[in-house]
C-alpha cells in the first residue's frame, strides 16, 4: 500500500473495523473473538446457497473455498444431479441437498448458520422468507426484491424469526469503495454536489440469460441488474442518504427483439435534499462502469471497471488511492462472518436494500411518465 498517495490515513478503529473485514485480514493477526464466547477459535459459518446459476457457480462457490471463516455446507437446487456434483466438489454430505420446496427442512440443522438466496429477483422474497423461517441468518442477493412491498415482507420475516438479514452488496467490503464512502460521510472534498455514473455491458444475442428478459423474474432490465450499483454509489457519496426525488427516461431501444418487455437502457437524475444531483445510466447496450463525485474542495472518481468483479481503481483531486485488490465475494463473506461472530455492525442490512428499491420504483415511475419528477418514498 503506497500511503504517500492516500488523501487519508485510516485510524486504527477504521482499519480494524473496515479493511480487516474487507479481506485484508489475511495479512493481519488472528481475529480477536467477540460476541459469542462459546464459539470455537477456528469456527467456520456453514452457508447454504439457494440457486446454482452463474453467480453461485463462478463466484460464490469458489469464494467459499478461500474464505477463512465461512464454508459451503449445502445447496438448494431443482436439479438433484447438479446438487450431487456440488457435494462432491465442495465436500459436503448429499444429505445437505435440498430443493425449493424443502427449504424448511434446514431448520435446526447443526451445520448450517446462514442461507444465501441467489435465485432470480422475482423469487427473492419467496425464498428469503422461507429461509428466515428456518431460524438461519439470511443473505439476499441484490436487488433485494422486485418491489418495496416485497422488501418489507422479507424484513418482517427476518425480524419475526430473530435472524440477521444481509443484502449481497459486495462492494461495501471492497476497500476503494469503502474509502469513497468515507469521503461522502466526512465531506473530505466538501459535500458532493455534482455526480455522474454509469454501469452496463453490451448484450448481443437472444440466448443471453432469458430470465433477465422476463419482467416477472427480473423486475426490469439493466436498472435492476446494473443500475443498483450506481444508486449505491450516489447514496455512498451523500453519506448513505437517499435522494428525495427522481426524473428518468427510457432510452430508445436499439435491439427490441432482444428486449421486448424490459428496458434496454435508462437515464435518470437523483436529486438530494441539499440540492445535489447525480446523473446516471444503466444499460445493456455498452460496456461502461464508473462514478464521479465533485465537491467544492475536490473530486473523487471510481474508474472503469468501477462496479465489475475486476480490480477497482479510485482517483481523486489529491492523487490516486491504492489499496490491495481482493476477491470481492471473499471480502463480503468475511465481513458477514465478522458481524455474526464478532458483533461488527452489519454494513449491508435489509433497510439498505429497501432504500434502493424505493429509488428503483421512483425511476421506473418517472420513466413511464416521460420524465415527470417522482418523490422517493424511502
Amino acid at each position: 500500500m503506497n500511503k504517500r498517495n492516500l488523501p487519508h490515513r485510516f485510524t486504527r478503529r477504521e482499519f480494524l473495523g473496515q479493511l480487516f473485514i474487507l479481506g485484508s485480514l489475511m495479512m493481519l493477526p488472528r481475529w480477536v473473538r467477540g460476541a459469542d464466547k462459546s464459539d470455537p477459535p477456528n469456527r467456520k459459518l456453514g452457508i447454504v446457497l439457494v440457486g446454482l446459476g452463474n453467480y453461485s457457480t463462478y463466484h460464490l462457490g469458489p469464494a467459499l473455498k478461500e474464505t477463512p471463516r465461512c464454508r459451503l455446507a449445502g445447496v438448494v437446487t431443482g436439479d438433484p444431479a447438479k446438487g450431487r456434483r456440488w457435494a462432491r466438489e465442495y465436500g459436503f454430505s448429499e444429505k445437505n441437498i435440498w430443493n425449493y420446496d424443502t427449504i424448511g427442512q434446514i431448520a435446526g440443522h447443526p451445520e448450517v448458520d446462514m442461507i444465501y438466496v441467489v435465485t432470480p429477483n422475482g423469487l427473492h422474497a419467496q425464498h428469503s422468507i422461507a429461509a428466515a423461517k428456518t431460524g438461519k441468518h439470511v443473505i439476499c442477493e441484490k436487488p433485494m426484491a422486485n418491489t418495496v412491498a416485497e422488501c418489507d415482507a422479507i424484513i418482517a420475516a427476518c425480524k419475526e424469526a430473530g435472524v440477521q438479514l444481509f443484502i449481497g452488496y459486495r462492494l461495501h467490503y471492497e476497500a476503494h469503495h469503502v474509502e469513497f464512502a468515507r469521503y461522502g460521510r466526512e465531506d473530505t472534498f466538501g459535500p458532493f454536489m455534482k455526480m455522474s455514473g454509469a454501469n452496463g455491458f453490451r448484450v448481443d444475442g437472444l440466448d443471453w440469460n432469458n430470465w433477465r428478459r422476463d419482467p416477472k423474474l427480473s423486475g426490469g432490465g439493466p436498472l435492476m441488474d446494473m443500475g443498483v450499483y450506481v444508486i449505491q454509489a450516489a447514496c455512498m457519496a451523500k453519506g448513505e442518504v437517499a435522494p428525495v426525488s427522481i426524473t428518468a427516461k427510457f432510452a430508445p431501444k436499439k435491439h427490441p427483439k432482444i428486449f421486448p418487455q424490459v428496458e434496454e437502457a435508462v437515464n435518470w437524475t437523483m436529486i438530494f435534499g441539499d440540492g445535489a444531483t447525480a446523473d446516471c445510466l444503466a444499460t445493456y447496450d455498452e460496456n461502461v462502469s464508473s462514478f464521479r463525485a465533485e465537491g467544492n474542495k475536490g473530486w473523487a472518481q471510481l474508474n472503469y471497471p468501477a462496479f465489475y468483479y475486476d480490480p477497482v481503481t479510485l482517483t481523486t483531486s489529491k492523487g490516486p488511492v491504492n489499496f490491495p485488490n481482493v476477491n470481492h465475494q471473499v471480502a463480503q463473506f468475511e465481513g458477514i462472518a465478522a458481524t455474526i461472530l464478532d458483533g461488527v455492525p452489519n454494513l449491508i442490512p435489509g433497510s439498505m436494500g429497501r432504500r434502493d428499491m424505493a429509488v428503483v420504483e421512483a425511476i421506473y415511475a418517472s420513466a413511464r411518465n416521460d420524465g415527470t419528477s417522482v418523490e422517493v418514498k424511502a
